[in-house]
């Protein structure tokens, strides 16, 4: 078969298993197998498949991923997540601080944990009820929130920079080296957002929060904890003395002993994050399996190189090709989550971009960026069902989507700026050779 044959047959079959509700790990393999099946017996392609599926499950690199999430889940169990969104609130008297608080808290997950989904549902946990109570707007609290869970990927770690190092073949220090100024100045973006709002509709945002401060102790738990786990990760993989999974996993260690002898963390807390981490990966792993395979018959049928060399031939502007890519995934992102994505997308995607001549570090960036305005996008913008989720009868899903407006205006700005001045994410790798 043709090469265009084959790739127009697995989107179509793809997408038509998708669109009748089959989980997308069961639909990737289920495209995949009737064109594994025409260029081998069912007996060579069941080994195949083994090989291709067990692969997955002993990767070394990819080790990484549980244990970032259950370094996530560790902390959420504590009470060091809730303990850094009061420090960063509490005893300030100015306009909005609770929801400065909550990007605050939300950068500062970020620092230990790469996951949208739990950076929203630790932090949101937390300041969701505390700002309805405080009597802010609902939809500037939901919005920050959601949109707030953003900045546990673009900061390192982040799960989704991993994956695609993992698919690129990319330095996953040097992707989470390029990901700390993009991530700072996007902080900064919300700040302005939530201070500009509240300027503007003075009624949603009270005068002031009165919330009690912390004890100093608990102060400097909290500080020490997510002080020195994003150290240990940052520095261990950027020095060379830890690879990402070694990094993750002395991080581990070290969030499990803080957490458990001064964060609060409980025996039960302990054995959920244990299943929260197992039912995460779980469903990762079928999801890694699966496109694993299906990675394999797009590689087979050479469908990246030939598309590749059909849009070359075509002599269009780099920048007209990129802008393409963008918009595609902007629309995709709308129907399917940030890994879904990475693993059906990005192997036909970024030998594309390579050929354009764009840094794939850079390009990491910006995809990362883009797989955050996704989270934000209904109608499967996880973020929003999880913030609608912790407060369902106070928050609809559509006041989420009106919050998080301002907030994905701001990841679009962040994009043109990274398209605009590519330094953004390049000097500091750059840099710190």
């Amino acid at each position: 078969m043709e090469w265009y044959t084959v790739g127009i047959g697995l989107f179509v079959l793809l997408m038509g298993l998708v669109s009748i509700g089959v989980p997308i790990p069961f639909a990737l393999a289920g495209a995949a197998l009737p064109f594994l099946w025409s260029i081998q017996s069912f007996h060579s392609s069941v080994i195949s498949s083994e090989l291709q599926l067990w692969g997955v499950w002993v990767n070394y690199i990819l080790l990484a991923i549980p244990l970032f999430v259950f370094l996530g889940e560790l902390i959420g169990r504590s009470r060091i997540g809730a303990d850094l969104y009061h420090f960063l609130h509490s005893g300030v008297n100015v306009r909005g601080s609770a929801a400065y608080g909550s990007i605050g808290a939300c950068a500062g997950f970020g620092a230990v944990s790469g996951s949208s989904m739990v950076g929203s549902l630790t932090i949101g946990g937390v300041a969701l009820s505390e700002m309805l109570r405080l009597k802010y707007d609902r939809r500037l609290a939901s919005g920050i929130l959601a949109a707030g869970g953003t900045l546990s990927v673009l900061l390192p770690p982040s799960l989704i920079m991993i994956y695609y190092g993992i698919v690129t073949d990319q330095s996953i220090g040097n992707l989470f080296i390029a990901g700390i100024i993009p991530g700072i100045i996007l902080t900064s973006l919300f700040v302005v957002i939530v201070f500009i709002w509240s300027r503007v509709k003075r009624e949603h945002v009270p005068s002031a929060d009165g919330a009690e401060k912390l004890p100093k102790k608990r102060i400097v738990i909290t500080l020490t904890t997510i002080g020195l786990i994003g150290f240990i990760v940052i520095a261990s993989i950027y020095t060379g003395m830890a690879t990402p999974t070694e990094a993750a996993a002395v991080a581990a260690v070290v969030t499990f002993v803080l957490t458990a002898c001064f964060g609060g963390l409980t025996f039960a807390g302990f054995v959920e994050a244990l299943k929260r981490t197992m039912l995460t990966m779980g469903y990762l792993g079928l999801l890694l399996s699966a496109g694993t395979l299906f990675g394999f018959v797009v590689t087979y049928y050479r469908i990246p190189d030939e598309l590749t060399a059909m849009i070359t031939a075509m002599d269009l502007s780099p920048y007209v090709i990129l802008a393409v890519v963008i918009v595609v995934y902007i629309i995709l992102g709308m129907f399917l989550e940030p890994v879904s994505m990475t693993f059906i997308t990005l192997p036909t995607i970024f030998p594309l971009i390579h050929a354009a001549g764009f840094d794939l570090i850079w390009f990491g960036v910006v995809y990362t960026v883009i797989m955050e305005i996704a989270v934000l996008t209904p109608p499967v913008g996880l973020n929003l069902y999880v913030i609608q989720g912790l407060a369902k009868d106070d928050v609809t899903v559509w006041d989420v989507v009106m919050g998080s407006l301002p907030f994905i205006a701001a990841l679009v700005l962040l994009v043109i700026g990274l398209l605009v001045i590519p330094d953004i994410a390049l000097w500091l790798p750059e840099v710190m050779k």
